[in-house]
């Protein structure tokens, strides 16, 4: 197994869970004998500062000729004026534009040793193993947006704009996923309001009736569906949705697993390369201090290894290790109890690395682009 992969650090906590992650897929592909090739680029609020721009093209470039993607994090309060016309969270949706990344996966799944570490009670959360499956480059962070005159002063517009087509992919990547699974898709909507939701829940029933019959489908409000992930949520197996209902719930359902630092994300197309990233973003306020969760970078490198490089005895044996490790009682701060004692970043990422090993070997090699 050969694979080049593209590392895009960016801002606050990237780097830090960036290095954690390469770290454990180095080890993993030296039990295997595999060799990784690693090409770092700018993005976010980085690339602005060294290049004027939060996507450079050289990034775009080593990107595309990579096999896999993985991104750290963009923003942060240095880039956080709404009215700059150059913003890092445009690194981030342009490079999902530029690869036809349409279908965001973000798994959910609860370690029995965390069940208690949420605000959510144990009992409810207890084997909770749900995925959320979202769509990526539509709906209304892509729509036309602007302002016009008004006579209280002015007003302002997005546009919530779904196609067919677009219905039809997404939906159909959920199906297949639930197919893996327990065969129960929930597709999240707002139809009792929304034209565009009317026609996503009509697009969702056919595409599943005629070509996922062994798929059973049914249709929550998204208002709903944020109540029931913290009642019940259990009663999902895999939930698919439109760009601005996922963005919200996916961070919603961050808490059932005790902390945003644990979940990972996996961005694909219809081909390599897909984009691996952590939900937790740039956090900013404990940027540098070596105390950031990379538990969520390493297991979006898991996912890497599932869906782009078709390698899940990969996959599995970096999952393994993270449940072993925490199994052991090893704690970064955001999931240790009260008054338990924590380990940094660093140190979370060299116990899995080491849970990854086997013999040692050879062959990674690592270039800086930009």
């Amino acid at each position: 197994m050969e694979a080049t992969i593209a590392l895009l650090p960016g801002d606050g906590v990237g780097p830090e869970v960036i290095a954690e992650a390469k770290k454990v897929l180095v080890a993993a592909a030296d039990v295997s004998g595999g060799r990784l090739r690693f090409h770092e680029a700018l993005i976010g609020g980085d690339a602005i500062d060294r290049t004027g721009t939060a996507l450079p093209d050289e990034t775009l470039e080593v990107c595309r000729n990579a096999d896999a993607v993985m991104l750290g994090a963009v923003g942060g309060p240095k880039w956080d004026d709404p009215s700059a016309s150059v913003r890092p969270e445009q690194g981030l949706l342009g490079l999902r534009k530029a690869l036809a990344l349409f279908a965001n996966l973000r798994p959910v799944r609860v370690h029995p040793a965390l069940a208690s570490s949420g605000p959510v009670r144990a009992e409810v959360v207890s084997g909770l193993d749900l995925l959320v499956v979202r769509e990526l480059t539509g709906g209304i962070y892509f729509g036309e947006r602007g302002r016009r005159g008004d006579p209280t002063g002015e007003a302002a517009f997005d546009t919530l704009v779904y196609s067919t087509g677009e219905i039809e992919r997404i939906i159909r990547r959920g199906a297949e996923a639930a197919r893996g699974r327990q065969s129960r898709l929930t597709s999240v909507d707002k139809a009792n309001v929304l034209e565009s939701s009317r026609l996503w829940r009509a697009t969702a029933d056919r595409v599943v009736r005629e070509e996922f019959p062994d798929v059973r489908i049914e249709h929550v409000l998204v208002d709903a569906a944020a109540m029931y992930l913290i009642q019940q949520p259990k009663r999902f197996d895999v939930m698919v949705t439109g760009n601005m209902f996922g963005d919200i719930l996916t961070d919603e359902a961050s808490v059932l697993a005790g902390s945003m630092g644990l979940l990972p994300s996996a961005s694909l197309g219809q081909g390599r390369p897909g984009l691996y990233e952590p939900i937790h973003g740039s956090a900013p306020d404990i940027a540098g201090r070596g105390i950031a969760n990379p538990i969520g970078m390493i297991l979006s490198a898991a996912m890497l290894c599932r869906y782009s490089l078709d390698w899940p005895a990969g996959a599995e044996r970096i999952e393994s290790a993270v449940d072993r490790v925490i199994a052991d009682g090893a704690r970064t701060i955001d999931i240790a109890s009260q008054g338990r004692e924590s380990i940094g970043t660093a140190d979370m990422g060299d116990r899995i690395a080491e849970a990854v090993a086997g013999e040692k070997g050879t062959g990674v090699s690592f270039s800086r682009c930009g």
